[in-house]
């Protein structure tokens, strides 16, 4: 007979699945149920019984998931009995003995493979053999835990096989149109804006701690002020993250108001004042002494400092201009914010408010961002029924423009 304890470990791809859940799970929350139905079939009733005990008051939370999972146990002595427990409570997870009378349980594992059941399996048998177990994982079996097993043995192989389930669950859900592509392309985004960043600060919080260009504070303040700036960054795609996650949950606590928009813009530009003075961009505000509107405070700053900022960054440094308008026409509130800067080609502006994309040229290398802040001005304009559209010629420069019809 051929053991196979090693098996227990073999689903180590879901370690790959967790660290790409992680990511994921900062856009998008979903909620499980907090009980999985585990179905055991093995033709021994003191198996049944004491996988019962041990999973009775077992629970499984992950800090990643929203809740913890305990179990309901349904039993079954034979793969028939099994197979109409599945069609009828639809299991979670199968615990499945190979040794049955009558079907077997690569029988029973077939069926649930041909009928696309999207139970997990884990055999669960003391007559292992590297036949069984090539045919176990052909037919879709996640996991073996060999006979006997000790009640920490099956909780560890439980605590796998839920945080698979879960997972799994979310990874479908995100493979509907274009979720797919546009969550990669977010890990792609995130990997280089979080890891790189963290990497420089690591290496210069080691150089300062080593001594290694001197002894006086002044030695490090370009070390300082670099680390500022990448955590800064950092900091910056985090907030977008947030408010994409406030925004598409519908968890997104407004509080209508009357607020002055003079004095928002005011603010976006003081924000942005250091970034521009960096680039030696000059912004140049058009305003009307005041212009309330009916609006979340929180949303219109959001829409404001993403517009300046990115009109800021994407200007040509050393001279280049922002230009940023804000009047009342007739029933509706215009917001232009204009930039002398790399400019867009059409195919380039169809995209332009997609979730994480950035355009991405010669001219944009260097340009960190988290392709975010555009989408989220789009659906916060939208909250308002209003509308935002954009101007531009390569090397010329871009206008956005946004309208807002009057609610007051």
């Amino acid at each position: 007979m051929f053991t196979l304890n090693f098996l227990f470990y073999f689903p180590l791809f879901f370690e790959v699945d967790c660290l790409k859940y992680f990511c994921i799970k900062i856009l998008e929350k979903t909620d499980f149920m907090a009980t999985l139905k585990v179905l055991v079939v093995d033709d021994e009733p003191g198996i049944r019984s004491g996988i019962e005990r041990i999973l009775r008051n077992y629970s499984v939370g992950f800090p990643f998931m929203d809740e913890d999972f305990d179990f309901e146990i349904l039993q079954a002595s034979s793969g028939e009995e099994a197979i109409d427990l599945i069609n009828e409570k639809k299991p979670d997870i199968v615990l499945l003995d190979n040794k049955l009378p009558g079907m077997d349980g690569i029988e029973v594992l077939e069926y649930i493979k041909n009928k696309q059941i999207e139970s997990l399996v884990m055999m669960i048998t003391s007559y292992a053999s590297l036949d069984l177990a090539v045919k176990a994982t052909q037919n879709g079996a996640y996991n073996f835990v060999p006979k006997p097993f000790t009640p920490q043995e099956l909780k560890s192989a439980m605590e796998n096989i839920t945080k698979h389930l879960y997972l799994r669950r979310m990874t479908k859900q995100m493979t509907n149109g274009q979720g797919q592509q546009a969550r990669n392309r977010f890990l792609s985004v995130l990997s280089h804006e979080l890891k790189s960043p963290i990497n420089a600060v690591e290496g210069y919080l080691k150089m300062m701690k080593d001594k290694q260009v001197g002894n006086q504070l002044d030695d490090y303040m370009v070390m300082i002020d670099r680390s500022i700036e990448r955590l800064s960054g950092m900091r910056n795609l985090i907030m977008d993250l947030l408010d994409l996650t406030k925004i598409e949950s519908g968890k997104n606590t407004r509080e209508v108001r009357k607020v002055d928009l003079v004095e928002i813009v005011r603010k976006a530009n003081y924000s942005v004042e250091p970034y521009a003075f960096q680039r030696k961009v000059k912004v140049y505000l058009d305003l009307p002494e005041v212009l309330f509107y009916m609006a979340d405070n929180a949303e219109m700053e959001s829409i404001l400092n993403n517009l300046l900022s990115n009109a800021v960054k994407y200007s040509k440094p050393d001279g280049g201009n922002v230009n940023l308008l804000l009047k009342r026409e007739s029933d509706k509130i215009i917001l232009k914010v204009e930039d002398s800067g790399i400019g867009m080609s059409e195919e380039d502006i169809s995209k332009l408010f997609n979730e994480f994309v950035r355009i991405k040229s010669e001219k944009t290398r260097g340009i960190s961002g988290s392709g975010l802040g555009l989408s989220i001005v789009k659906k916060l304009v939208e909250e308002y029924n209003g509308k935002i559209s954009v101007e531009s010629l390569p090397d010329k420069g871009s206008i956005f423009t946004v309208e807002l019809p009057i609610n007051m």
